[in-house]
């Protein structure tokens, strides 16, 4: 071993130094990220990487987004395993560098959810004045760890080791090599569906939305962090074949994303044996009737990417009208597989969110440690939200 190569103890305790460092800073390091260098464009007001035309001017109802499908596409040229993030890469004990983020995060600092599933991979994204069309093709969830979760890394390695100045760009090699980090094509980018649940009172011209708090001890990825939810990977609820087909829909990874975190339902759909039979489910039954009669009415505003994790979120609102929210959710869970709702109660403890109202959205948005995508998803729907509740909700 070089005499200035670290000992495979002392890598480890300190890419764990880092990583807990990561996990406990995020939002501080992407306020200092965004300070010291904006990687891209941002959405205007809000945290969020975005190229233009992935922001519809207005909300577009769920329905008229289109996917397609192109499962043979080439793979991306950056993968992970790339040199240049050798310097953050940990000793395992024969000496060796872990040769990905994943496999060190899967040895060194395993969170209770961590599976390498079949996800679907953007590929590219088409604006229209009718509804925008977003290509897939086949991707890995530790795409997101070996790419997103280093790269935060390496800037939290930086910023820790230099708290008092200025990154050094030359410090951060493997962000340097993303570049463009919304150039779907140069590095495999996986999408998560991030939806703000909206309860909404017409009567009486009120709303609150459901709030989540992302456990760092149950989760890979945004840990410490509020998040909107429900919000989950775009991918099969299972990865044996029939499943990539049926489960290729926006609204159905959705809904499952409703019943898993909001009802605390199972991730096991048994898709393992047969495909989902989502016309038998009566949750599904119960929420397409109510879209059908303008009781449930969902919208895509878009989609961007977190600036110090590159993380992807595609950006949708489910606007419940406050009397079906309150049949569908009556056993709305208070804790689930990634963390715990957030919320005040009334007086009469049936309050199960937080108020949608411009202090509220201030405050999250501003001074709370909220994920991007969160933070960009409220202040989108604060903007539209005569368009999202109806012109009684100014």
């Amino acid at each position: 071993m070089a005499d200035d190569q670290p000992t495979p103890f002392a890598s480890v305790e300190q890419w764990r130094r880092v990583r807990g460092f990561l996990n406990d800073q995020r939002h501080a390091l992407t306020g200092r990220l965004l300070v010291e260098s904006t990687p891209g464009s941002l959405i205007p007001g809000t945290p969020l990487l975005a190229r233009q035309h992935w922001i519809p001017e207005r909300p577009v109802p769920l329905e008229h987004v289109r996917l397609s499908w192109k499962p043979d596409a080439p793979a991306a040229p950056l993968d992970g395993g790339e040199p240049e993030l050798d310097h953050i890469r940990p000793h395992r004990e024969d000496g060796t560098l872990y040769r990905t983020y994943a496999e060190a995060v899967r040895d060194l600092a395993k969170p209770r959810l961590f599976e390498n599933r079949n996800c679907y991979r953007l590929l590219d994204v088409e604006g229209s004045t009718t509804g925008p069309r977003l290509t897939f093709g086949r991707g890995r969830y530790f795409d997101v760890i070996n790419i997103c979760e280093a790269a935060a890394h390496e800037y939290a390695a930086a910023a820790l080791a230099s708290p008092d100045t200025p990154v050094d760009p030359a410090a951060t090699p493997f962000r340097a090599s993303i570049a463009d980090p919304t150039d779907l094509l140069h590095r495999p980018v996986m999408a998560a569906t991030s939806t703000l649940t909206i309860r909404n009172d017409r009567a009486a011209g009120e709303a609150e939305f459901v709030l989540h708090w992302r456990d760092p001890e149950k989760v890979a990825s945004g840990g410490g962090l509020y998040q909107v939810m429900p919000v989950g990977m775009f991918q099969a609820s299972h990865d044996a074949p029939w499943n990539e087909g049926n489960d290729f829909d926006l609204w159905r990874a959705i809904l499952r994303e409703l019943s898993e975190e909001l009802l605390g339902g199972t991730e096991d759909y048994g898709s393992d044996r047969a495909p989902i039979d989502y016309a038998a489910w009566p949750l599904n039954q119960k929420l397409t009737i109510a879209r059908e009669h303008g009781r449930l009415r969902v919208f895509w505003l878009g989609l961007g990417m977190d600036p110090l994790t590159f993380v992807t979120d595609m950006l949708t609102v489910a606007v419940f009208d406050a009397d079906l929210f309150d049949e569908t959710f009556q056993r709305i869970v208070s804790t689930n597989d990634e963390g715990h709702r957030v919320g005040p109660e009334d007086a009469t403890g049936c309050s199960v969110g937080i108020p949608f109202t411009a202090e509220q959205v201030d405050r999250l948005t501003g001074t709370e440690p909220m994920q991007p995508a969160g933070a960009a998803l409220l202040r989108l729907a604060w903007q539209h939200r005569e368009a999202l509740l109806g012109e009684s909700f100014r």
